[in-house]
């Protein structure tokens, strides 16, 4: 009999990414969206990827105990991926209770519905890099403490240790991903790497003239979403549930991820980017550089695209966009 899946997120970047790998190998997949009155959940990302219609989606809330268990009662997944968080660093900052609430309190409202319905299931919790913030080690492992610089890294920091705890005290097959920077042409547009990208784009069809950008020098370890959703599945295949760094061992500044999209673009960076101070973390994190390690010697997993055909593929992707539009 074929798998199901639940993934929470489904709407978002990874999320998309994970249900067509899941579909390609054989997966009843489930996706949990919220809805509100204002307007229908997005399944833009799914339609990118022309898997919208091989998906079932579930209403539901992370906030919502009652209708997370209910889901699980309905679906009876044998893969749980908790991908759902207010995952946007800057507005954790504007919102930091709601962000303490999504991304951390959600984490316990899906775990407690796993382990109340779905007990011998396994389950996948996003962790992020941020949780490192101010690094304690050059190259960040899996034993390298954590010293979070925001109020997302503090309610993942909440989620992760939530995860493992579950794992110790009820026996569950939960796992955590500490995914460093993962990007694709499917990011959301207020995320730097897509923030330039679509920025790029814009001023090579005459849309804008200028970039404006907060700390172009922070260093980052950017993979490929669909390397790394390929690692969340790896994970839950395997016999005893651990947590893993997800990386690509490979640090890159912000100014240098710049000129790579600007130079396939034909244009002088100099030109168009424009420092801003405003747009500066009021915590940065400086530096973030992941081993992955463990990941290879345990399943084998290493990334497969590079920060460069990443790059190219999203500004290409962007220029696509909006000349459709332009011409609409």
């Amino acid at each position: 009999m074929a798998k199901t899946a639940l993934v929470t997120g489904i709407t978002g970047q990874d999320g998309a990414y994970l249900a067509a790998l899941l579909l390609e190998q054989g997966y009843e997949v489930h996706g949990l969206a919220r809805r509100s009155s204002t307007s229908d959940v997005n399944l833009s990302r799914l339609d990118w990827l022309g898997v919208t219609n091989d998906v079932r989606i579930v209403d539901g809330n992370l906030l919502d105990l009652s209708g997370l268990i209910r889901t699980m009662r309905e679906v009876r997944p044998d893969e749980i991926y908790n991908l759902g968080a207010q995952s946007f660093v800057k507005s954790s900052w504007q919102q930091p209770i709601l962000t303490g609430q999504v991304t951390g309190l959600g984490v316990a409202n899906v775990l407690e519905a796993v382990r109340l319905e779905q007990p011998d299931a396994r389950f996948y919790q996003a962790s992020s890099s941020e949780m490192y913030g101010l690094i304690q080690e050059p190259m960040q492992t899996e034993t390298t403490p954590f010293y979070p610089r925001s109020p997302y890294a503090v309610a993942k920091l909440y989620g992760h240790w939530l995860t493992v705890n579950y794992r110790e005290s009820f026996g569950l097959h939960a796992s955590s991903g500490i995914l460093f920077n993962h990007e694709s042409p499917l990011r959301g547009i207020e995320f730097v790497t897509r923030k330039v990208t679509h920025s790029v784009a814009r001023i090579k069809l005459g849309l804008s003239t200028e970039l404006r950008l907060g700390n172009i020098d922070a260093k980052r370890d950017w993979g490929h979403s669909k390397d790394y959703v390929r690692a969340m599945w790896m994970m839950l295949q395997q016999d005893v549930a651990d947590d893993y760094v997800i990386a690509t061992g490979r640090t890159t500044t912000v100014r240098d991820m710049c000129k790579i999209a600007f130079q396939h673009a034909g244009l002088d960076m100099d030109k168009h980017l424009v420092i801003d101070p405003d747009l500066f973390r009021p915590a940065e994190v400086d530096v973030l550089l992941g081993s992955p390690k463990k990941a290879k010697e345990a399943f084998g997993w290493e990334p497969t695209i590079s920060l460069e055909e990443m790059i190219v593929e999203m500004v290409d992707a962007d220029l696509k966009r909006l000349a459709y539009l332009k011409s609409a």
